[in-house]
């Protein structure tokens, strides 16, 4: 039995808004209501349409992508009391006068990143020996 191939497969409109990079409720009710196939997926990818693009440069955007802008994990985002999506402007405001929590939580998420490094360089080092 033959599956569907590749760039037929539908996703869900949760899984498609992840994978866009965008808040699902903030999209068309169009997008919200069907599946979108992998294909589709890579046009809007390709050549986004307005509603995609100005979801993109103004938000709400969702938590992995405030996080990112911030600098910090879901987690950090969490502790700051941050749980709901933020706008482009929301986020650039934390970041041009970031409040004490923010400071703490980049500062975290450097020492993760700088062990992250370190134990991968090791990693390297073992291989290569």
């Amino acid at each position: 039995m033959a599956g569907t191939p590749f760039s037929q497969q539908v996703l869900k409109p949760t899984n498609a808004a992840k994978k866009l990079g965008v808040y699902l409720p903030a999209t068309p009710p169009e997008f919200q209501e069907r599946g979108i196939t992998r294909a589709e997926l890579e046009k809007l990818e390709e050549n986004p349409p307005e509603w995609l693009a100005e979801l993109r440069r103004n938000g709400p955007h969702p938590r992995p992508v405030v996080a990112g802008r911030l600098g910090i994990s879901i987690a950090g985002l969490a502790r700051g009391g941050i749980t709901e999506p933020l706008t482009t402007e929301q986020i650039d405001e934390l970041r041009e006068d970031p409040p004490a929590w923010l400071v703490s939580e980049r500062e975290t998420a450097a020492r993760v990143r700088e062990e992250e490094e370190r134990i991968a360089a090791e990693a390297k080092k073992e291989t290569n020996r």
